[in-house]
């Protein structure tokens, strides 16, 4: 988020006063591309860590890597269609009600866990999810690439951006759980071991299929023609352009890697109250960071960074309940 602020800080200037309004939306290509494009500096870390030996007793490998296919394309989709609608929202949608009916990711994220996982919730994760939504809408950071007065869309064309890029979010994250849970862990394709090398392969096969989604709307639209532009208009020069977008590139595989690890070692519901917790904290350091006019680390925020403990606190009770319950099981 502090990347995002800083490029869209840099640029902000130049397009209010160069573009006009069809084409104040033509960097969102390039920003779902540069989501997913930074898949490879996973590879390396993809064969440095162990392999578990394949369980023989696995039977249909063919069958089992042709749904591995399907998953990763369909995975890939909805990534590449949740860049997109996430990039372009933020752009030509009032950016509190866009954030506003992005708090309810959580809730569509619940739903569907229930329906595709069977996730059984308790009466202390029903507290962390709610806890978790007013955590998110008081805590919002502020963003400095927010429309201008008459550059917004409609209210209902907003409303479906939010939207759709809310439920494409939340079911990818079922979609991750179902393929850790039904096609690597209970397939033995990793000797029935949960190990971090299935993260990665995760992220690698779904980042590729996102990039090519991306990559072809790049071309297709004719934004690629912009690239060069916009390099030259970036108020700090075309060498601080281009390390923002690695910057941006890197920090959204490590966010990636972080929040799909949360959905292999503990659930999809887990991961993204983790996500949305972090809410408060990237508020307080878009702050320090920059000069937002009116952008304060209000009391509302200051709470909602208090809460976060209660909302994850809740969660993690529910996590040593069940373990204290597993190991009492074992013994």
């Amino acid at each position: 988020m502090l990347l995002l602020n800083f490029f869209y800080v840099q640029m902000e200037q130049d397009f209010h006063e160069i573009y006009d309004q069809d084409l104040q939306y033509k960097g969102t290509w390039t920003q779902a591309l540069i989501q997913n494009a930074a898949f490879p500096i996973l590879i390396p870390l993809f064969f440095i860590f162990p392999k578990p030996k394949q369980n023989l007793e696995t039977n249909n490998t063919r069958f089992l890597t042709l749904r591995l296919f399907f998953l990763y394309l369909s995975l890939g989709v909805l990534v590449a269609a949740h860049s997109k609608l996430f990039a372009l929202g933020k752009l030509v949608s009032n950016y509190g009600i866009f954030m506003l009916i992005s708090a309810t990711q959580l809730i569509f994220t619940a739903i569907l866990t229930a329906i595709i996982n069977r996730f059984k919730f308790t009466r202390w994760i029903i507290i962390s999810i709610l806890l978790t939504i007013v955590i998110y809408v008081l805590g919002i950071p502020d963003f400095g690439g927010q429309p201008q007065e008459g550059e917004e869309y409609g209210y209902n064309i907003q409303a479906w951006l939010a939207f759709s890029a809310t439920i494409a979010f939340s079911l990818s994250l079922c979609l991750i759980q179902l393929g850790f849970e039904k096609l690597l862990v209970k397939t033995k394709r990793y000797g029935n071991k949960k190990v971090f090398r299935m993260v990665l392969e995760m992220q690698i096969c779904v980042s590729f299929v996102a990039s090519i989604i991306c990559l072809v709307g790049l071309f297709a639209s004719g934004e690629y023609k912009e690239l060069k532009g916009d390099s030259r208009r970036f108020k700090k020069g075309e060498a601080y352009y281009v390390l923002s977008l690695v910057g941006l590139a890197l920090s959204w595989q490590v966010w990636a890697v972080g929040l799909i690890g949360l959905v292999l070692y503990v659930s999809g519901v887990f991961g993204d109250v983790v996500h949305m917790c972090a809410s408060p904290l990237v508020a307080l350091f878009v702050v320090l960071a920059f000069d937002f006019m009116d952008d304060v680390f209000s009391w509302p925020r200051i709470g909602s960074l208090i809460g976060t403990t209660l909302a994850l606190g809740s969660y993690f009770y529910t996590l040593h309940k069940r373990n204290k319950k597993k190991m009492s099981e074992l013994n």
